[in-house]
């Protein structure tokens, strides 16, 4: 009975490490990629490459759609020799994947080379990454957003800040060396918390400055040092409206380029019916306010700045699908009519 149940245990084991193969494989590989400059340096002459101009995404417009191209190694130097730096700026670029069939995948930030050149060879444009993200393809967003938050961290570190003296990245590029101290640098991500705090049949929603006209997101902030996600919650709450949660719940979390590189952890947050009047901190926030089922449904379908109130001022619209911030409100919602 012992060897027909190990022989068993083994079947199990062998169909659950095929099942898995594909994703251990291609996980084992970039890992490989990260590690050995030479293995990672010889990938470069067969992956594809995804171009950025000063930190702004190439896109092509096909139709209605915008499609992220990825460019072969041989059209990159292609391009690239036109400007006669072709090893130099391959040598730039930084490993961001790889296809399940071990293409890897590595971004180029070209910034320093004539944009109206490269557009037209290739036949597309450079976009602001924030116009960017809300027009792609939804398994395209993450991927740009990831590449551009990569590039902007080696753009910054480019100094060690003990010596003062370069650092060296390696080929592909998950990593920055201080030669000098021997300090290794790996790239970072801030914690933010996002929530969407109720009242049990409104959810709050509020404005910042600097969004477009009209857009209402739920509440953001950085994790203070040494806080953990719970703290944090009840501080920006209370610090933001003036109001106290009750109770949270984790939802997701999501990788977000802006300012900086941020992972966007959501939850959902509940605050007392009887102490819902809400004190806004006017340095951050321009505006706040509750929204019942109705008026969020409603919000939800309406494209941004698609039409006015009587006032003039734009109706209300919330953040598109590719947003955290989307997912926390489409689950209120479904809390709400279930």
């Amino acid at each position: 009975m012992a060897a027909i149940y190990q022989a068993v245990c083994r079947r199990a084991s062998s169909l659950i490490c095929r099942f898995h193969s594909t994703y251990v494989r291609k996980m084992r590989y970039l890992n490989d990629l990260k590690e050995d400059d030479s293995l990672c340096r010889q990938a470069q002459t067969s992956g594809t490459f995804y171009l950025f101009h000063n930190l702004s995404p190439f896109l092509q417009e096909v139709g209605k759609q915008y499609l992220v191209p990825q460019v072969s190694a041989a059209e990159m130097k292609r391009i690239l020799e036109k400007f006669k730096e072709a090893e130099q700026w391959i040598e730039k670029s930084v490993l961001i994947g790889c296809s399940d069939e071990h293409v890897p995948h590595f971004a180029l930030d070209l910034g320093a080379l004539e944009k109206s050149v490269i557009e037209s060879e290739l036949k597309g444009s450079f976009t602001d990454l924030r116009k960017a993200l809300f027009v792609v393809d939804e398994k395209d967003s993450p991927l740009l957003a990831s590449a551009q938050s990569l590039l902007r961290w080696h753009d910054s570190h480019q100094y060690c800040s003990k010596t003062g003296q370069p650092t060296q990245k390696n080929v592909a590029g998950s990593k920055r060396v201080c030669h000098a101290s021997g300090i290794i640098y790996y790239p970072q991500m801030s914690p933010v918390v996002i929530t969407l705090v109720s009242d049990g049949s409104r959810c709050l929603l509020a404005r910042q400055p600097s969004f477009p006209q009209g857009m209402y997101s739920a509440l953001s902030g950085f994790c203070d040092m040494g806080e953990n996600v719970e703290e944090t919650v009840r501080r920006e709450v209370a610090e933001e409206v003036g109001l106290e949660v009750e109770s949270f719940q984790y939802s997701a979390s999501q990788h977000w380029p802006f300012p900086s590189s941020c992972l966007m952890i959501a939850c959902h947050a509940l605050v007392r019916e009887q102490q819902t009047e809400i004190s806004m901190n006017s340095l951050e926030l321009e505006e706040a306010r509750w929204f019942d089922l109705e008026e969020i449904v409603e919000g939800l379908k309406r494209e941004p700045g698609s039409s006015k109130q009587d006032d003039g001022r734009l109706l209300p619209w919330f953040p598109p699908k590719q947003a955290i911030a989307h997912q926390l409100i489409w689950e209120w919602v479904k809390q709400q009519t279930s």
